[in-house]
């Protein structure tokens, strides 16, 4: 047994309640706010369609890695998603999606992008909460954040000497910074923007690919950003994600913002 399961199996005991009968103890799920957090973000990546019906979730061990805590905070997390009928279990094969959790329960969703004044309204909300999102990652990352969002600011590294504008590269820098935030909150968010924040940036892609491609200063951007969230400085990563999305918005409307009052 790892040192994780150790601390994991402490922990469970420590949550044992009686039932009035001396040496018989009940053990109950607990709902630390590490649990509710694993919850919470499977939760919104199921939501997402990140997880289709009856596909299989990552292991505990992966997910575990992957989230930065121990298996015993991913069984439980599991085991809600569970008890609330959104996933389920087969002998020997691991958790899978029961269905999509939009079917099951009311979930956070928006409005379909319709109209272009409907991404100028997206590229608005986002000023609204990314440059915070910037700004406590800086100040809460730890290893495994920091890697996600290096990999995905590789991939626009990639992409970028290839000349090319890679909107999943640039979709999963920005989400992995919300998710570096340790606030399930902001991860949600940017779940359900998913399919709005992507129109934006086929657009803000588009933008780039003229005569003078802005495609390196853009790829500077977003390299400024790491660089402030890695030197835990949250004013200036706050501020560098604002004036990135600016920028982002002022190329797609080269400028010219429609009036929202109409």
């Amino acid at each position: 047994m790892d040192s994780s399961e150790r601390g994991g199996m402490a922990s469970v005991a420590s949550d044992a309640v009686s039932d009035g009968r001396e040496g018989a103890p009940l053990l109950r799920t607990r709902q630390t706010p590490l649990v509710t957090r694993i919850y919470q973000l499977l939760l919104a990546q199921i939501s997402a369609g990140d997880f289709q019906p009856d596909e299989r979730l990552p292991g505990e061990n992966e997910l575990a890695a992957r989230f930065q805590v121990s298996r015993p905070v991913v069984r439980d997390a599991l085991k809600r998603l569970r008890n609330d009928g959104l996933i389920y279990s087969r002998q020997g094969a691991g958790s899978f999606v029961r269905v999509a959790a939009e079917e099951s329960r009311p979930a956070l969703g928006y409005a379909p992008v319709e109209t272009i004044a409907d991404i100028q309204r997206c590229y608005e909300f986002r000023l609204t909460i990314e440059p915070d999102h910037a700004y406590h990652a800086a100040l809460r990352w730890n290893d495994a954040a920091l890697d996600r969002i290096a990999a995905a600011l590789n991939l626009m590294d990639d992409a970028t000497r290839a000349h090319r504008h890679r909107e999943d590269a640039d979709y999963a820098f920005h989400t992995a910074i919300a998710e570096a935030t340790n606030n399930h909150y902001y991860m949600s968010s940017m779940q359900a923007l998913k399919d709005h924040i992507s129109v934006g940036m086929k657009f803000h892609g588009v933008s780039l690919m003229g005569p003078s491609s802005g495609l390196t200063g853009v790829y500077d951007e977003h390299r400024g950003i790491f660089d402030a969230i890695r030197q835990r400085d949250g004013e200036t990563a706050r501020t560098r994600m604002r004036k990135h999305l600016e920028g982002s918005r002022d190329r797609v409307f080269e400028g010219r913002a429609l009036d929202l009052s109409l």
